[in-house]
């Protein structure tokens, strides 16, 4: 074990009693960084975990602007705290909110009175070569009882493809524990380039005339003026967003700015309490031998954090505890994967990979009659059901079905999606998921941004547009647009920007309820879908792109003997475990042997929208049925911070099987701790996740 507090302690003293710094180096900011803002919260009007909403504000409506038309960045920044923790969280406390979880429940789950406010420095800074192409957002997090005898840092890179506090929540056990907590974007963000009017995001989330930003905009698509007005007469009102249209591929370098996010981390602590030199200057008081480290965040923000520990060849980073990652398998990871008795055919598929699979049969399959009674079927079937019949038929005429009816067809359909690695128990997702347009905006955005497209080269004819009701493209409400760093997802559909189909026949129209020019049907643009899906093994110059750019991604499998733990939802439909924490957990075990410490938990009755329970009365069944992850990504980092801290082992790679709330859907039980037992220490033989001969063994 190594002894961080006592390195802490001797360091500090070590310092503290010689005028020269003790052999100390001088802290310097690394070259990545940029100008650094710091701002001071004193944990009641405002705060670095809840903005000053607290743990009752945080629950309640969306903050105001005084003009939401012109908004401040400190407006901002308090409603994308706000809108940022709540999308990752059921939010219910009949789901766990201010019971399992919360500001206001402590590190060893007691339930307290207090509203979880965090007293702190914040700091924030581009991480960018000098150009301002990069600019990659890099935020530090102090909070006031950090314990410079005991120092720790953990991250919380964005999930999905969100902005600096995409992944808030997942900050707030570092914070809780006194730690400095290191965000980054990740080379995503929530607001985009406005093209018709030229305006970009700052770092703050206030917008500015691109010009007028020059290299300070967070993002500006690439484009000349000639460039962008040729395209603004083709299309205007169009949008583009940075996940999609930087042209740097980000995700090749997720795990990069995850490392500088620590970087930076430690270049803060040292300024803000570091030693002092005679002349005055701050002092290499917190370094990688004396300070904790654990790389943590969920979704795309863990699959950036095992990045991160794998591209970690200087000791930043000392442990690793994940949810439900996105990570990039290698092409041919010699591994397989066996559920019980039975193999799993398909496994280890790429995220564009799988995502284009759902985006061109989930639409059809969401009307299976085996899924009646899932979540979200009969709204689905009465809300889009004549378009999705018109997909499914349009699938037949195209020979990718072969039924005779709908429902044969939504079966057939329903049966190549289970065929292509999705687990049984994730079957029941794909309504609601279909309905909410997941899988095409996923597709969208990692095509672009995998084949490195420019917004002018509209990547199968897909674009970013506010529309009418009847999908009609029209220009984007001011309010919407000035408050996107807030309220955006940076993966449209978000903020009333649609999905626009360029090649509806008539004129470009919002891509749910569009015409594929190859059928003329409203089949929910699967021209546009097979297109996206023909780049993950076509053989023309845009599909090398793509596949060059995916190469880029792929992991190793390498976490070089740090202790980690993945806790991944077993019900997870858009990143199926069968290609995601499987298979790495698989190919780690390969790839390190006995050096591995890798514990993989895969946790029954969870999914991957935690939020989404929280919304009985638009998603009822999603309360009956499914279980917080939230509470085992805390469980994952009390186990990395005890292996660390104190020496105790991690607990074996198993399967936790949780109680869903059960009761009527819209209207379950509250949940209590029996619905979510701990990660166990010595995990039943019939729980127990096995490895052999490059074999991954899951109990049913």
């Amino acid at each position: 074990m190594r002894h961080h507090q006592i390195l802490g302690v001797l360091a500090a003293a070590l310092a503290a009693g010689c005028g020269g710094g003790g052999g100390l180096q001088p802290n310097a900011r690394p070259d990545f960084v940029g100008a650094v803002t710091h701002v001071e919260y004193d944990g009641v009007g405002d705060d670095l975990l809840t903005a000053g909403l607290g743990k009752t504000g945080l629950q309640g409506a969306a903050p105001g602007y005084a003009d939401a038309a012109a908004p401040t960045a400190a407006e901002l920044r308090r409603n994308a705290i706000h809108g940022n923790y709540r999308a990752l969280l059921d939010m219910t406390p009949a789901g766990g909110y201010g019971v399992l979880y919360g500001p206001n429940v402590a590190l060893d789950g007691s339930v307290t009175a207090d509203e979880g406010r965090i007293a702190g420095g914040e700091y924030v800074a581009y991480s960018d070569d000098g150009t301002g192409r990069r600019n990659v957002t890099l935020l530090v997090q102090v909070p006031a009882r950090f314990d410079p005898a005991n120092p720790c840092i953990v991250t919380a890179t964005s999930s999905g493809s969100r902005g600096i506090y995409g992944a808030i929540s997942a900050g707030e056990w570092g914070l809780k524990r006194g730690c400095a907590v290191a965000y980054t974007d990740k080379g995503t963000g929530a607001a985009p380039h406005d093209l018709q009017h030229d305006t970009v995001p700052l770092i703050d989330g206030t917008r500015a005339a691109a010009a007028t930003a020059g290299t300070a905009a967070q993002f500006r698509a690439a484009l000349t003026d000639a460039e962008r007005a040729a395209f603004n007469a083709a299309t205007p009102d169009r949008f583009a967003f940075k996940h999609a249209h930087s042209q740097q591929n980000p995700e090749k370098d997720w795990g990069r700015f995850t490392l500088q996010a620590v970087q930076f981390a430690f270049y803060v602590l040292n300024e803000r309490l570091g030693a002092l030199a005679g002349d005055g200057r701050r002092l290499q008081t917190f370094t990688r031998g004396n300070t904790l480290v654990i790389a943590s965040s969920i979704s795309n923000g863990g699959g950036a954090a095992i990045a991160a520990a794998e591209l970690d060849d200087e000791g930043w980073i000392d442990g690793v505890a994940v949810s439900e990652p996105a990570v990039e398998l290698p092409a041919d990871p010699g591994v397989a994967i066996r559920r019980g008795s039975a193999a799993i055919p398909v496994s280890a598929k790429t995220l564009f990979d799988f995502t284009t699979q759902a985006q061109v049969f989930q639409g059809c399959a969401s009307l299976a009659p085996s899924l009646a009674g899932a979540p979200y079927q009969a709204a689905y079937a009465t809300l889009l059901g004549a378009l999705a019949t018109q997909r499914c038929a349009s699938l037949k005429a195209k020979g990718l079905l072969a039924a005779a009816d709908t429902a044969g067809q939504a079966e057939e359909a329903l049966a190549r999606l289970r065929a292509y690695g999705w687990e049984a128990e994730a079957q029941v997702l794909h309504s609601s998921l279909a309905a909410f347009e997941v899988a095409p905006a996923v597709a969208v955005a990692f095509g672009n941004a995998l084949a490195r497209a420019g917004v002018q080269e509209r990547l199968c004819g897909y674009g970013y547009g506010a529309t009418t009701a009847a999908g009609v493209p029209q220009a984007l409400d001011a309010v919407s647009l000035a408050t996107m760093f807030a309220t955006g997802n940076g993966v449209p559909p978000a903020s009333n920007v649609q999905l626009i189909n360029e090649n509806h026949p008539g004129g470009a129209a919002r891509d749910l309820l569009s015409r594929s020019p190859s059928t003329g049907a409203f089949d929910m643009n699967l021209d546009g879908a097979l297109c996206l899906r023909a780049l993950v093994d076509g053989s023309d110059a845009l599909a090398r792109r793509l596949q060059a750019g995916v190469d880029e991604t792929r992991r190793s499998g390498n976490l070089r003997g740090k202790p980690a733990v993945i806790v991944h939802g077993r019900d997870d439909a858009l990143l199926p475990v069968s290609h995601t924490s499987r298979p790495y957990t698989a190919l780690n075990r390969k790839v390190e042997g006995a050096a591995s410490r890798l514990s993989y938990v895969e946790v029954t009755n969870a999914q991957h929208f935690d939020s989404f329970i929280g919304l009985p009365a638009v998603l009822p069944g999603y309360d009956s049925r499914y279980i917080p992850l939230h509470v085992y990504l805390n469980h994952a980092l009390d186990a990395v911070w005890a292996n660390l801290k104190r020496g105790t082992a991690l607990p074996p790679s198993q399967v936790v099987r949780t109680v869903p709330r059960g009761g009527a859907p819209g209207a379950a039980p509250a949940i209590t701790a029996a619905n979510v037992p701990p990660i166990a220490a010595t995990p039943a033989p019939a729980d127990r996740i096995e490895y052999a001969a490059g074999v991954l063994t899951i109990p049913d």
